[in-house]
C-alpha cells in the first residue's frame, strides 16, 4: 500500500493500514489477502478472513456509523496533480477511486423523515489540491480535469440529489508567481522553499492541456506514460510568514470553499 501511494494511485485500502492511529500494531490490521479456497480449521486463510471480519466491525461499521452517518456536508481532498505527475494508469485509479468515493455516500436533500434515518449528503466539495503548485491561468485548467473526472463518478454511481462541486484550492500557499523570458516566449513559474532542502527553487510544472480528455483517453486505455508532455510535481515547505494581528495566511479559493460548504448555513 505504501509502494501504490508513492507511485500515485489513489485507492489505496485499506487505509487504517497507512494511518493506524490508535490501533498501531493491533491484530485487526494484520491480514492480507489471499486466493480464493477453502478456509480450514486452523489454516492461514481461516485467520486472515477472520481478522478482516473483525476490521469491517471495528473500524469500517463504526466509522461510518459514528461519522458518516451524521454529516450533511463534505470535503473531499484530491491529489490531481500527483496523479497526473504519476501517468495514465494513476490518473484512471483516481477515477475508479472517486466513483467508489461517491458510492460511499448517502446522496440527497435531507427532510425530516431522511434525518430520522441517518443524514444524507446534501453537498459535496472536490479540491483538487495543491494549486500554488501552478501559476494561476493553469487553475481553470486544473478545474475542468476535475470536473471531467466528477462527471465520470457521477454517471457510473448510484448517484442522486446531492450537490457537488469541482475546486482547485491550496489551504496555504507556499508558492509565489514569476514569469521569465525562456527560448524567446514568456514562461509562467512558481517559486517556493523545497522541502527536501530548503532551498528556494522555480518551477514549470509543463502546461495542462485546454481539453481534459487529452489526459482522461490515455487513462482509460492504459498507456504507460503521457505521449506528448511530462507533468513534474515539485514539493514545496509552507512559505515563512510573518502575519500580523488578525490576518489569515495566504490560501488560493479557501474563502469560495467555505462558500459552497456553508454559505446557506449563514444566511
Amino acid at each position: 500500500l505504501r509502494d501504490a501511494r508513492e507511485a500515485g494511485y489513489s485507492d489505496c485500502t485499506p487505509g487504517r493500514f497507512l494511518l493506524p492511529g490508535e490501533l498501531e500494531g493491533s491484530p485487526v490490521l494484520t491480514f492480507v489477502p489471499l486466493p480464493q479456497g477453502e478456509a480450514r480449521r486452523g489454516s492461514l486463510r481461516r485467520e486472515m478472513a477472520r481478522r478482516f471480519e473483525a476490521y469491517k466491525a471495528q473500524v469500517v461499521k463504526p466509522f461510518f456509523r459514528d461519522h458518516f452517518a451524521r454529516i450533511d456536508r463534505q470535503v473531499v481532498l484530491v491529489d490531481a496533480l500527483g496523479a497526473i505527475h504519476s501517468g495514465p494508469r494513476a490518473v484512471e485509479d483516481l477515477r475508479g477511486a472517486m466513483v467508489e468515493i461517491l458510492k460511499a455516500f448517502r446522496p440527497g436533500r435531507n427532510s425530516f423523515l431522511t434525518a430520522l434515518m441517518g443524514r444524507r449528503v446534501e453537498k459535496i466539495l472536490f479540491a483538487a489540491t495543491k494549486a500554488d503548485h501552478l501559476h494561476h491561468t493553469q487553475h481553470p485548467r486544473l478545474t475542468a480535469i476535475m470536473e471531467a473526472l466528477l462527471r465520470d463518478a457521477r454517471d457510473r454511481a448510484d448517484y442522486a440529489g446531492a450537490t457537488t462541486e469541482a475546486m482547485a484550492i491550496a489551504a496555504l500557499r507556499a508558492t509565489v508567481e514569476e514569469t521569465h523570458e525562456h527560448g524567446g516566449r514568456d514562461l509562467d513559474l512558481v517559486r517556493g522553499r523545497l522541502l527536501e532542502t530548503g532551498k528556494e527553487a522555480a518551477f514549470h510544472p509543463g502546461t495542462l492541456p485546454e481539453d481534459p480528455s487529452h489526459l482522461l483517453s490515455p487513462a482509460r486505455a492504459g498507456e504507460a506514460k503521457w505521449l506528448d508532455e511530462d507533468y513534474r510535481v515539485m514539493r514545496f515547505a509552507p512559505a515563512r510568514l510573518s502575519l500580523k494581528r488578525g490576518e489569515g495566511p495566504p490560501h488560493i479559493r479557501l474563502d469560495r470553499a467555505a462558500e459552497f460548504l456553508l454559505g446557506d448555513k449563514l444566511r
